[in-house]
């Protein structure tokens, strides 16, 4: 164990470059970031506010039923869950003691006043290329906008010793050093702002890029390995893969992208899981030039070095056979019993109210863990100005696996669709997740 955390010191010391300091400096060494911040400044405060629902503040840090910025949302980990944190400006559990530079510290450095390093689950390892003047629109909103909550914060269950906090310090030095944004000159201003905005403040990485065994993100931006935002699963959730390649964004435009984040809608898809919360606090409030911006430049990523750019259907003879009664095909059956009144023997749905199923790329993605979670718990469309009304997809966990692994099988392989099989084991798999989902913190005298 000592050979092991000296090893990790040592790779961590070797990488450290913190905002000039010298490279053996540890990032909580760092000097402060003193700066006077009028909290009171109008224009201030509502840049601060539009910022915070770019970076998607309220869906972590409020739980459901709780009040917004007091924290108590539960995060599962392969380790145990982490509760979101009290960010009001409650001057007992929140933030209201943080001075500027402890404000800084935490957003882009993720370090606590008291030294401490925050969890990853805080997606400071992004928020570090973002400049001084948001952050400071950002502490100008939460210090006089916010109202303050008297809420504690719920400890994680984490168990010891993986819950000691200390070693994060030298994770941090290792997968988080503080860095810029290099825009690339190839790109038209558009894209650039684009590119910013996803490798930022909209955090897209966090999610849409795959972790390694130490669970930092492979890529932080586009860097030539073509991993950032090829897709990553994060509690039983496939975050789908984001470059332009048959099984990422081939088959949409960038309309398409721009309706999406605006309103978690196509005519073809639906928002559901932990992107039905982004587009709910976060993406529909950001402006038309921000969204075209962002589906601008994930439009022009290129695909991951041996796949397919475009995706090609295969003939669709399922249409024909569902509607006159064959139900041979393993799965046909219990699809029209339990799926066909929503998304029609042509898998084509309902525009904007029941999500195609037909050549839609989150049903024949690489990984079919979305797909299985949202038949298995049911989903939600996001409420937003945009729709007249929002529904529900009810869960079908009442199945029996082989029966649920058929009728998955064969959405994925209908209609032209075409992937890789569903079986029993990762029904039985995605239950485990969908079972230990983690309880939200949220006290009752504090929700009312």
């Amino acid at each position: 164990m000592r050979k092991l955390t000296k090893a990790l010191l040592v790779m961590a010391v070797g990488t450290a470059v913190v905002y000039g300091v010298a490279r053996t400096t540890p990032m909580w060494f760092a000097p402060a970031q003193q700066a006077t911040v009028d909290i009171r400044d109008p224009e201030l405060i509502r840049k601060g506010e539009y910022l915070s629902k770019v970076a998607d503040c309220g869906a972590c840090h409020t739980a459901p039923g709780g009040k917004p910025f007091a924290g108590g949302l539960g995060m599962q980990t392969p380790m145990g869950t982490i509760y979101s944190t009290n960010i009001t400006p409650d001057a007992t559990h929140g933030i209201g003691n943080y001075s500027y530079a402890d404000f800084e510290r935490a957003v882009r450095r993720g370090v606590r006043p008291d030294n401490q390093p925050l969890y990853p689950a805080m997606p400071y390892v992004s928020y570090s290329i973002t400049s001084d003047d948001e952050i400071k629109a950002l502490y100008a909103y939460f210090m006089s906008s916010v109202t303050p909550v008297d809420q504690g914060n719920a400890d994680t269950t984490i168990p010891w010793p993986a819950s000691m906090r200390w070693p994060l310090a030298y994770w941090q030095l290792m997968f988080a050093q503080p860095r810029t944004h290099v825009a690339d000159a190839a790109m038209d201003a558009s894209a650039q702002r684009g590119a910013y905005l996803v490798e930022g403040f909209a955090h897209c990485g966090a999610c849409h890029t795959p972790r390694g065994l130490a669970f930092q993100e492979k890529a932080l931006a586009e860097d030539g390995s073509r991993a950032f935002l090829s897709g990553s699963v994060l509690e039983g959730w496939y975050a789908k893969n984001l470059r332009d390649e048959g099984t990422g964004l081939a088959t949409w435009s960038e309309d398409d992208i721009v309706q999406f984040l605006r309103t978690g809608r196509t005519d073809r898809s639906a928002a559901f899981g932990g992107m039905a919360d982004v587009v709910q606090h976060s993406t529909q409030y950001m402006s038309a030039e921000d969204l075209q911006a962002m589906a601008h430049y994930l439009k022009q990523l290129p695909p991951r070095e041996g796949r397919q750019q475009q995706w090609t259907p295969h003939e669709d003879t399922t249409t024909a056979q569902l509607r006159a009664g064959d139900y041979s095909t393993p799965g046909a059956l219990a699809y029209s019993e339990h799926c066909q009144a929503c998304h029609r023997a042509d898998g084509l749905g309902a525009p904007r109210v029941y999500p195609a199923l037909a050549g839609n790329s989150i049903v024949f993605s690489d990984d079919p863990s979305s797909l299985i979670q949202v038949t298995l718990a049911g989903g939600r469309t996001p409420e937003t100005p945009h729709d007249r009304m929002a529904f529900t997809m009810p869960g079908f966990a009442h199945i029996p696996n082989a029966e649920l692994a058929d009728i998955m099988t064969f959405i994925r392989n209908s209609w032209g669709n075409h992937a890789s099989a569903v079986s029993a084991d990762d029904i039985a798999r995605m239950r485990r997740v969908v079972a230990h989902k983690p309880q939200h913190y949220v006290p009752q005298e504090a929700a009312k």
